[in-house]
């Protein structure tokens, strides 16, 4: 799955141009290196993303394509 989408499905940043705004800044790192939007993330992967002065980091456990209603507000 790309990097903007699976941004987005796992709710890490609110809107998918959003999320590929900051690829493009250069602000969205996967396993040490500076990700384009249209990188493949996969299971394994370390996504760290910079928020101003803050960084959050994490593990990507499983990838899927959409998430589904039930879980939605868990």
């Amino acid at each position: 799955m790309r990097l903007d989408k699976f941004l987005k499905v796992s709710r890490l940043i609110k809107r998918r141009t959003v999320a590929n705004e900051a690829c493009d800044a250069g602000r969205v790192v996967i396993n040490g290196k500076v990700a384009k939007a249209s990188a493949d993330v996969k299971a394994g992967d370390v996504i760290e993303i910079a928020f101003g002065n803050k960084s959050v980091k994490v593990r990507v456990t499983d990838v899927k394509a959409r998430k589904c209603c039930d879980q939605a507000f868990l």
